[in-house]
């Protein structure tokens, strides 16, 4: 199987807070879908999410079949805890054990 899609990482600074976006490539079955010979495809998506800052967990989601394909997730940290140059890391596992993780430098 080929290696997923770096995600899209950017923590931008607004003011007092720090918006961080994340656009991650998976393509997220549901289980509910036939293919063409009328099977049943198997169910395939992120199970969990966690962002940490500087190694610290600042965000965990835990993520069913509902979620789109390809999802994007936004959140927000207070700019005081998250200082310029600092590490953002996301790690996505999902539901066959795979695991993708990339990281940006808050700016």
């Amino acid at each position: 199987m080929a290696e997923p899609q770096p995600m899209r990482i950017r923590a931008l600074r607004q003011g007092e807070r720090v918006v961080v976006r994340v656009l991650m490539s998976h393509e997220m079955e549901n289980g509910r879908r036939l293919d063409e010979a009328g099977r049943r495809v198997p169910a395939w998506h992120i199970r969990e999410v966690v962002a940490r800052l500087d190694g610290r967990v600042v965000m965990q989601a835990h993520w069913g079949p509902s979620v789109s394909r390809h999802p994007y997730l936004q959140f927000v940290l207070r700019a005081a805890a998250a200082p310029a140059g600092s590490r953002l890391s996301v790690t996505w596992t999902d539901s066959r054990g795979e695991q993708r993780s990339d990281e940006t430098l808050i700016g």
